[in-house]
């Protein structure tokens, strides 16, 4: 069945008759041309998935049952945050639809010494609506039903300095958040890297993920003072949209999970 994330003007509820947004008026309806009584599956982000049957169709609306509901999210048994250096145009969305369809819980949009991209204040929420669309239109496609958020732009060094403030803070009942830069570990201790053999189940994942032209020394040293440790996924350097996906599937792959 065709999946499509629902906004309104009603809320999804089994046993209600619900009119369509334009947004799947269009595609399904007139697109996709479909009939009455055809199903799908809509989702609100809310958590979970409803099963429909279109039942009135005209050229300006349409209406669907909202047959059963299904609580299903498809998420990774663990969080994985990425704060990720801003590339431009077509890389930027390729990652945040890869991220979101490998089951990413949030993405940190960040700037560093070798950004690309600087979105000027009065940029900020028209890219930020764009991206967080891009993140919906990944989950209609891969069967997630709760959208990963995409966070405003952020200083590199904030979201370093940040996310090490939130783990000496954490509550007892918390998971441990085990933080990772992507980068060749030269040099270092060997605690300061990450042994992929010591994988930790119970933990959730912080990425840091650098611009194309990588991070910079004093942005790797301060990581590092922050208990980031290095994770450098074989041989080969990765684009920075390539990254989030490598890294994402390594942590499935070292989880156990299947992958098709």
């Amino acid at each position: 069945m065709r999946r499509f994330f629902y906004t309104g003007p009603d809320v999804l509820a089994v046993g209600k008759q619900i009119e369509l947004d334009n947004n799947i008026l269009q595609h399904w309806c007139k697109v996709l041309r479909a009939n009455i009584g055809d199903k799908a599956v809509l989702f609100d982000g809310q958590g979970g998935e409803y099963i429909v049957t279109l039942t009135k169709m005209s050229k300006k609306t349409a209406y669907v049952s909202v047959d059963d509901f299904l609580p299903l999210n498809r998420n990774l048994p663990f969080k994985v945050t990425i704060g990720l250096v801003m590339s431009r145009g077509d890389r930027m969305d390729y990652a945040i639809q890869k991220s979101c369809e490998m089951g990413v819980f949030a993405l940190q949009l960040l700037t560093s010494h070798h950004s690309e991209v600087r979105l000027k204040p009065d940029q900020i929420t028209k890219k930020l609506n764009h991206w967080q669309g891009v993140a919906k239109s990944a989950c209609e496609q891969c069967g997630l039903n709760l959208i990963p958020t995409i966070l405003p732009p952020l200083d590199i060094q904030d979201f370093i300095q940040n996310n090490n403030k939130t783990a000496k803070t954490k509550h007892a009942s918390q998971k441990n958040t085990l933080k990772l830069v992507l980068a060749v570990p030269e040099r270092l201790a060997s605690s300061q890297v990450f042994d992929h053999t010591k994988f930790d189940k119970n933990s959730d994942y912080c990425l840091l993920i650098g611009a194309e032209g990588g991070l910079s020394d004093d942005e790797l040293a301060l990581a590092y003072q922050n208990d980031f440790l290095a994770w450098q996924i074989g041989e080969r350097v990765l684009r920075t949209e390539t990254a989030p996906v490598v890294a994402l599937t390594a942590l499935q792959t070292l989880y156990g999970l299947s992958i098709a």
